[in-house]
């Protein structure tokens, strides 16, 4: 029996292609719809964590969420999993942070973690707690990445 890949992809958005402007500090500022396949069997949460590598200043947390159960498979625009808890990102919110890059285009990795247990931060834990917390519990990784160039 072949396993199909662990793999993160969206509706709104193709791996490479451009964030819907809803998605965005210009649009509604609302979390993408997502979509989990082919998580390794022994996945007991998932981790979430979206990010700007391209950012002026070094690379910028738009978003995280973990704590997600194994058995999810689709997380909805604008609404996070039920089970699910979201860290402080670098505007300084619990929530997630639309892309608003200043200049130029930048890529947004939406990076996903398959953890073998749960992470057990409290909600508004900071990147370096959560980062940290999956070293010890990742299995497994994948990334979707979309693209926003510099809204005026």
């Amino acid at each position: 029996m072949t396993h199909q890949p662990f793999t993160l992809s969206s509706p709104a958005f193709g791996n490479g292609q451009n964030i819907p402007l809803a998605y965005t500090c210009k649009g509604a500022n609302i979390s993408p719809p997502l979509h989990i396949e082919g998580a390794p069997e022994d996945t007991e949460r998932f981790a979430l964590i979206m990010h700007d590598p391209d950012a002026p200043h070094g690379d910028f947390l738009h978003w995280s969420l973990w704590d997600i159960g194994p058995t999810t498979t689709d997380i909805d625009e604008d609404i996070p999993p039920i089970d699910a808890v979201e860290g402080t990102n670098d505007f300084g919110e619990m929530d997630y942070g639309g892309p608003c890059p200043p200049s130029g285009t930048h890529r947004y990795e939406f990076d996903l973690y398959a953890l073998d247990g749960p992470l057990a931060l409290p909600f508004g834990a900071s990147r370096t707690e959560v980062e940290e917390a999956i070293r010890t519990r990742g299995i497994a990784k994948t990334t979707l990445i979309g693209t926003v160039s510099a809204l005026i």
